[in-house]
């Protein structure tokens, strides 16, 4: 499994889930870490005006009481997930479907071969690509005071 957090210019943070690794809180809170200290390079400025937002899912060890605490001491905001909307995720309407697509009716071998080429295909995305999903994104707001799933018109 792929990890990825991006933001308008691009990827901020990538990795693989090592085999056989249960995404746990104690998983999320290690991968957050890793995630500030890539922010905190990418972008400093907004690193120390703690000016940055986290989106991610409702996903248990998102949500967990460990997770939480992590988030709260380390003073990261989280923009709140609508409930029963997982196609409000920029990953799952815009990343995942570019690297499925690229991958699709490939054969792989090994893991490795797999990795390397979703690497390539996150690595000729380009700013404008993130861009395009944030603007698409803006049916999140509207899901969010509706107080969950509504038939929209898919972003578009």
């Amino acid at each position: 499994m792929i990890i990825t957090f991006f933001d308008v210019k691009g990827i901020v943070h990538k990795e693989f889930t090592p085999t056989g690794q249960t995404v746990n809180s104690g998983f999320c809170c290690d991968l957050l870490r890793r995630l500030r200290e890539n922010g905190r390079r990418r972008h400093p400025k907004l690193w120390r005006e703690q000016a940055w937002l986290l989106h991610h899912d409702n996903a248990p060890s998102h949500t967990s009481i460990l997770t939480q605490q992590f988030l709260a001491t380390n003073k990261i905001a989280v923009i709140p997930h609508p409930p029963y909307s997982p196609d409000l995720a920029p990953c799952d309407f815009f990343l995942f479907p570019n690297v499925k697509l690229k991958l699709k009716g490939r054969r792989f071998d090994t893991t490795e071969e797999i990795q390397a080429k979703s690497q390539r295909v996150l690595d000729i995305l380009i700013e404008k690509d993130f861009q395009e999903a944030f603007q698409k994104w803006r049916w999140w707001d509207r899901c969010l005071h509706a107080g969950g799933y509504f038939q929209g018109d898919g972003g578009r």
